[in-house]
This record gives structure tokens, sequence and C-alpha cells, in this order.
């Protein structure tokens, strides 16, 4: 085989077998469509190096110009499928010179069916032989140039001026070896075989037209450059499979377990954590029934409000749900995750993350009844101080009791009964008794030991009635009490037993700030007002002697106090219970003199309400 037919049936070879591996990159990638292009362009120059090859072979006039004719339609493929490349893979260069280049070209093929024997020439007058490759190969000895092949070179410099500027732009933007490799071998490749082919149409060069090898150097520059493309596409999914691993070694490390649900589907992938976290094993297909029937019931609603939130929402969610597994234990998880949407904003999936909070929540608790036992004692503690004021107020009530029960008596010991007055007097009677029991239920419920039990609450008639409570005590210490309480205040979210005992010891906090010397007016001001997104806020406000400078935050510390015989838990209890219940308690000094406590509560939600889309949305694993 002579050199010849090796060096052009391996060029034909060697972009056919690019073409297809290009083309099958593309079949797997739909969107990737530079690879296509790239893959047409090689299977463009694949055919040209087969019609070079044909045309040395040539053995008459009419086969060199039947080949010169058939050989357009590659060239035309190529030129297209380049400039498109160019402009997909570079991602620039001007719109209009692309369709310029694209129109002239396909002009210049219908020309090469229409006008003479091919696009090159009117007719061709005679074959000559020359050495090439150390054999004699055929090539045009003389002819006549087709005038019309200049809408083809037109087409050619044309498609070197669109990727020159999409060169410049692609350098000015900083990908300069990109612009070098891909702009820069199609314009030298592209103008050399230009320039070869003119010279030899136009009769200033004897010598065999082989435009395949130029287009031969684009492909392998461009190949080059696309290769590149694969090979770090190939190291980035390396790293992404490296970043996974260590994700997944981190997850374990935190006992997390991750999960996730197409909501066309039924079921619900999870890892084996997650499987492991609500007792399922790890070849357990599992279904959203499975799931849901680990969920405790008195947390599927809440789950589904909270999803149906983030449907309506920005799609994130967090929730903590307690699961029953197949052995009886129960278990406390923290699930976070999102919702991800689809084009036209339509929940597709679910996913996030789980977390095992048992011991958290065991822990909580343990504080929390700890926290329960310290302010039942502190509450004995308080009303301790205010057994005076208690006295007085259950004595009113009684004195008032005996003393309309002996008028009834001398009522009924004349021989004519007033029954109007007998029944005012039992009228009386009953009243007193009822403002008596007011008194013992509340101070029952003081006494009482419990678990924190929100329900909904008006901040003003709390305030009321923890006044009621003190009245006796505020009266015995001469204190004034001012209250400035805005109407229409939401329901807030609390326990009416934790909250008054906040009351009692601002209260009690601020009378004995008032006692200290030097006497001034003692005026005690309560507050309510509306906070935008905090619910209700309450202040208590004295005219004592303030809080000393940068204590502000000290005096809610634990065991400390300014009371000879305080035991510095008041205010720290006060601030725990405030926080339990989402809310906030802080102390500032007044300009005029004094402390105020400001305390934050949140506003009350039903949670029979759901949102709309709760009656179709389904609980987050």
């Amino acid at each position: 085989m002579s050199w010849v037919t090796v060096i052009f049936s391996m060029t034909a070879s060697a972009c056919l077998t690019l073409a297809l591996i290009y083309a099958l990159i593309w079949w797997r990638q739909r969107d990737a469509w530079a690879n296509l292009l790239f893959a047409l362009a090689a299977l463009g120059t694949a055919a040209a190096a087969w019609f070079d090859l044909a045309l040395l072979r040539a053995g008459s006039l009419a086969e060199m110009a039947s080949v010169i004719r058939w050989s357009h339609l590659a060239t035309w493929v190529i030129i297209l499928t380049l400039a498109g490349f160019v402009r997909l893979y570079l991602g620039a260069g001007r719109d209009w010179l692309l369709w310029t280049v694209c129109g002239l070209r396909t002009v210049a093929l219908l020309l090469n069916f229409l006008t003479g024997q091919n696009l090159n020439y009117l007719e061709i007058s005679s074959v000559s032989h020359i050495p090439f490759l150390g054999e004699s190969v055929s090539t045009i000895g003389e002819g006549v140039a087709n005038p019309w092949m200049v809408v083809g070179q037109l087409g050619l410099w044309g498609l070197v001026i669109f990727v020159v500027d999409a060169a410049v732009t692609v350098w000015r933007r900083g990908d300069r070896r990109m612009a070098a490799i891909v702009g820069g071998s199609i314009v030298f490749f592209l103008a050399a075989g230009t320039v070869q082919t003119t010279l030899i149409v136009w009769g200033h060069l004897q010598w065999p037209p082989t435009s395949s090898l130029f287009y031969l150097g684009i492909i392998v520059a461009m190949g080059y450059e696309v290769s590149g493309e694969a090979l770090r596409a190939v190291q980035l999914a390396n790293d992404l499979r490296a970043s996974e691993q260590q994700i997944k070694l981190a997850a374990e490390a935190a006992n997390l377990g991750f999960w996730s649900r197409e909501l066309t589907r039924n079921e619900i992938w999870g890892s084996d954590r997650w499987r492991g976290l609500l007792g399922f094993t790890k070849a357990q297909r599992v279904h959203y029934e499975d799931f849901s029937a680990r969920v405790h019931p008195d947390d599927r609603d809440a789950m589904r409000r909270t999803l149906a939130k983030a449907i309506e929402g920005d799609g994130r969610y967090q929730a903590e749900y307690r699961v029953l597994l197949p052995d009886g234990t129960m278990r406390w998880l923290a699930s976070q995750g999102r919702v991800e949407f689809t084009h036209d904003e339509r929940p597709a999936r679910l996913q996030g993350v789980v977390l095992d909070i048992t011991q958290r929540k065991q822990a909580e608790l343990e504080a929390q009844a700890h926290r329960n036992e310290v302010a039942h004692l502190l509450r004995v503690a308080s009303l301790g101080e205010l057994s005076s004021s208690l006295a007085h107020e259950l004595k009113q009530p009684l004195a008032a009791i005996l003393a309309n029960a002996q008028a009834a008596q001398l009522f009924l010991a004349h021989d004519t009964i007033d029954l109007k007055e007998i029944r005012d007097i039992l009228g009386d009677i009953v009243a007193d008794d009822n403002r008596a029991n007011e008194v013992i239920d509340r101070l029952r419920e003081l006494f009482k030991k419990g678990e924190f039990q929100p329900r909904p609450l008006q901040a003003n008639e709390l305030i009321q009635d923890v006044l009621k409570l003190m009245h006796r005590e505020l009266m015995a210490r001469a204190v004034s009490v001012v209250t400035e309480l805005a109407a229409d205040l939401p329901s807030i979210r609390g326990d009416r037993v934790q909250l008054e005992q906040v009351l009692i010891n601002l209260i009690l906090n601020a009378d004995d700030a008032m006692s200290q010397p030097p006497i001034n007016v003692r005026t005690l001001t309560l507050g309510s007002c509306r906070v935008a997104g905090a619910g209700v806020q309450i202040s208590v406000a004295d005219t004592g002697t303030g809080i000393p400078p940068g204590g502000e935050e000290q005096i809610f510390e634990p065991y400390h106090t300014t009371k000879p015989h305080g035991l510095g838990l008041g205010l720290s209890l006060s601030r725990s219970i405030v926080l339990a219940h989402g809310g906030r308690l802080w102390a500032e000094n007044k300009a005029t003199g004094g402390a105020i406590f400001y305390c934050t509560i949140p506003a009350w939600k039903d949670p029979s309400l759901t949102l709309s889309a709760s009656q179709t949305a389904t609980p987050a694993p």
C-alpha cells in the first residue's frame, strides 16, 4: 500500500473514530450540542479525506470533475459545523456573521451543482501527473476557473472573520488558552487551505489538493480542547465521588441519616443510618405508609402543617417528631430538608436529613422538671412574703360572710320575716364566698406542682389577676400602681401559673428596689403593647435605685442577689420561664430613675388550624 493511501486512509479512520465517540457522548448528553457539531465536523473531514484520495487516483477528466463537485458537499458540512461549534463552545461570535457564513456556503453549494462542472471549474481541460510522497498522482493540468467560486471563498473568509471575532471576545473574557487553541487553529488551517486551493485553481501552483489535511489540523486541535473538557469532567466526577465519601463519613460521624422521596412515587429512599433510626432493615423497601406508621400519632398533623408551610413558602422546613419502633421504643428525631419544585412551581421532590435527639429531649425534660421544682419552691417562698396580704384577702370575704349570716339570724328571730332582705343577704354571702373561693383557687394553682401547660391567655387579664393578688401587699408598702395596657392585644401562648410567677417576681423585685433608701415616690407601672413579630410585650417599671452600671445581664445570673436574705434565683428562673415560652426577658435603667423590665411572649397560634395545602401534603420523613 502506498504512502498516499495510508495517510489519507488513516486521516479518514481517525476522523470517523472521533465522530463516533463524540456522537455517542452527545447521545448520552443531549444538551451538549457542541459535541454533536464536532462529531459532524469530524465526519465531514473523513469524507473530505476520501474525496482527496479519489482525486489523486482519478483517471479521467470526468471522474476528476465529479470528485471535486461532490467534495464541496463535505466542505459545506465542515464549514457550517465549525461555525456552529465556535458559537456554542466558545459562547461568542456575532450572530449576523454566523448566518452570513452559513448563507454564503449554502449558496456556493447550490452554485456548485448549477454552474460549470463544479464550483472551482467551468471546464477541466487536461490532467497532469506529478510526484507526491514518492509516487505519481493525478492533478489538474489546465482548466477554466468558475467565476462563482468567489462566493465560496467569501464564505470561507467570512468564517475566518467570524472565528477571529469570537476568539478575541474569549481572549478578553480571560479564556486565553481556549481562544488560542480553538480560534487560532481554525483561522490558521482554514486560511492556509483556502490560499492553497485558490493558487491551484488559478494555475499559480502545481500541487495536488489536500484540503482534508488542513481540516485534520483543525479537528486535532478541537479534539484536544474538547477531550480536555472531558478529562476535566472525569476529574470533577472523581472529586465529586471523593466529596460524597467525605460527606458520608461526616454524616456517619454526626449520626445523620439522609432520605429523599419523589412525590410522584410512593417509595422513600433512605441511607442505612436513616433506616436504622426508624427501625427499617437495609434491604427493606420503604413506602410512605410504612414510614407514616412509625410516626407518633400525636405528631403527624404537626408534620403535615410544617410541610404545607414549606410548600407555600421557600421550600425549607424543620420538624421534631417522635417515632415508635417495632420493639416499643420511642425515639425523638429532628428533620431538616427542603422541597424541590419544577419549573412551574409544583412540588416535585423532598429530601433532607434526620438526627436522633432522644438524649437531648430527655435532658430537656429533666431540666424542665427541675425548673418546675425550683419554680414551685420559689412560688411558695414568694407567697410566704405575701402571707399578710393573702390573709387580708381571705379575711375580708370571710368577715363579710359572718356578718351577713348574723344579720340573717336576727331577721329570722323576728315574727315578721322580710324575704327581700333575706334574699339580699344570701346574695351577698354567695358573692363573698365566690370571692374567697377565687383567692383560694389562685393560691392552690400557685402552690400546685405541674408540667408546662401552654394555652391561650390574655396578657391584660393576667396582669390584672396578679395585681388583685398583690393589692394588699402593694398598699402596705405605700406603692402606687399605674397601668398602661393596650387594647386589642392578641392572645399569648403561655402557662398561666408560670407567667403569674414571673410577674410576681418582677413586682416583688420592684418593691424591694423602691424600699431601699433614699425613699422616693414609690410608683409601679405595668404596661402591655403589641410587638410586631414577637407577640405581646409586658413591662414592669419602678422608681427605685436602678441597676448598677453594667449589671443589666448580671442580675439574671443564678445566685446573684442584692437582697440580704435573697437566694438569687428569682430573676434567673423568670428568664428561664420566659425563654421556655419562646420569649425574651431583659432589663434597662430609666432615664428618669429606676429600672424597667421587659418581657415578650409569642402570640397564640391555634394548632387545629391548618394551611390549605395541608389537606394534600404528606409529612416529611
